[in-house]
């Protein structure tokens, strides 16, 4: 009864949420480019297809060494890639261009998702991280479609929150042929809300894996000649409510340091127009990287292009990660950690409490308070060249000695197909 009447509701928004696509798409055009897609109107694909869903950007850069390990493993299946925003699937293209295929993934109604099925005729769905839509999962499992969740994580809140509605999301996790926990607490979790005990197995994350092409790393060498030797630091993946802080723990730094240089990276492209506006009223001077202006001279480089973090990371000398000044649960740390800088993040990591957790027992990363605690430990590191090397090792060898759930996690895949 639950899940008909979640079906229900959902139809019934279903012509809302495509006038709201319609009225956002006059500013950002390519919110409708497609839009026939998140109907279900795919076109048909041929050949073994792994249906790999990714909703944005961050679970996009996570399925990519694991979708370049598939295609390696078995070059004659079809990889189909889909998210549900414009820029996870704009992250993609960039990162694979023609070597997969690309959709927005279907609205979560029954006939929505049945037509994409019947178009795509995907053999498994590969979803990362957790993003569970029932009518998705079911109608996979009406058509014998294995339903994967890989890299898992579930936060204890998310947990109670579907044992509120246990009616609806009991029947939904039985549903789901296997879970890849990123850690022990997650594995208890998804056994805890309904999954079958014996389809949930501790992978670790994927994330640990990362994977920094050599186009990156040269790209990330050039802009570091550019900025001629200036202290830089990054924030990358921000927040609103997150930027004012920033800007005043940069301005606290600049007292110290008159020649660092902010590299600010908005996590959303929406916001790229209004962080810009706050750098200018703040009395700083602006670079914005879509213009091609020269950084060299100016206090905050604005990065408002996509796809270009993991590169901005790797010009710097030590890194912020966003969400985590707001109750917005942070982002991946580990991108910035692989590139062994120093990595400071807010109190509000409970997104990535793993991969956080194994950071702090190695002392690979800090978290501060607040912009005070924060522009003084940015100031402080750039004065002790040996002191941030120290801590910018200690945070990569974290990454090394997590490495390995990505085979796992493609073994499992191969060997349930």
């Amino acid at each position: 009864m639950l899940q008909f009447i979640y079906s229900q509701l959902i139809r019934l928004l279903l012509p809302f949420i495509l006038v709201r696509l319609w009225w956002n798409g006059r500013r950002a055009p390519e919110l409708r480019r497609n839009w026939q897609e998140r109907l279900g109107m795919v076109s048909p694909a041929e050949g073994a297809v792994v249906w790999v869903h990714a909703v944005s950007v961050g679970e996009t850069i996570a399925a990519g060494p694991m979708v370049r390990r598939l295609l390696a493993r078995n070059p004659g299946i079809t990889i189909l890639m889909t998210a549900m925003t414009d820029t996870g699937l704009a992250q993609a293209q960039k990162m694979f261009g023609n070597q997969v295929r690309y959709a927005y993934a279907p609205y979560d109604t029954p006939g929505a998702i049945r037509r994409f099925l019947n178009r795509a005729q995907p053999k498994i769905l590969v979803i990362m991280e957790t993003e569970i839509w029932p009518n998705m999962i079911r109608q996979c499992r009406n058509l014998r479609v294995p339903v994967f969740l890989i890299n898992a994580r579930l936060s204890e809140r998310s947990a109670r929150g579907y044992e509120r509605v246990k009616g609806l999301a009991a029947p939904i996790m039985k549903s789901i042929s296997w879970v890849a926990a990123q850690a022990e607490k997650d594995a208890e979790r998804f056994r805890r809300i309904g999954v079958a005990p014996g389809k949930v197995d501790v992978t670790g994350s994927v994330k640990f894996d990362v994977d920094i092409p050599e186009s990156v790393r040269q790209a990330s060498i050039d802009l570091r000649e550019r900025l001629k030797g200036r202290p830089v630091w990054v924030a990358g993946s921000t927040h609103g409510g997150e930027d004012a802080q920033l800007l005043a723990a940069h301005k606290k730094v600049l007292k110290v340091h008159p020649q660092a240089l902010l590299i600010i990276v908005p996590r959303h492209p929406e916001r790229f127009e209004p962080v810009a506006e706050k750098i200018v009223k703040a009395g700083l001077s602006l670079a914005r990287r879509s213009r091609g202006d020269d950084p060299s001279e100016a206090a905050v480089y604005l990065g408002d292009t996509m796809g270009e973090l993991m590169m901005l990371y790797g010009a710097s000398d030590m890194a912020f990660v966003g969400g985590s000044l707001i109750e917005r649960g942070g982002h991946n740390p580990l991108e910035p950690a692989a590139w062994g800088i120093p990595v400071f993040s807010g109190p509000h990591v409970f997104n990535f409490e793993t991969i956080y957790q194994r950071l702090l027992n190695d002392s690979g990363v800090k978290l501060v308070a607040d912009s005070d605690e924060l522009s003084n430990h940015v100031t402080q590191l750039f004065e002790n060249e040996a002191e941030r090397q120290a801590i910018g090792s200690r945070a990569l060898s974290v990454v090394e000695k997590n490495r390995g759930a990505l085979d796992r996690v493609v073994d499992g895949i191969i060997e349930r197909v």
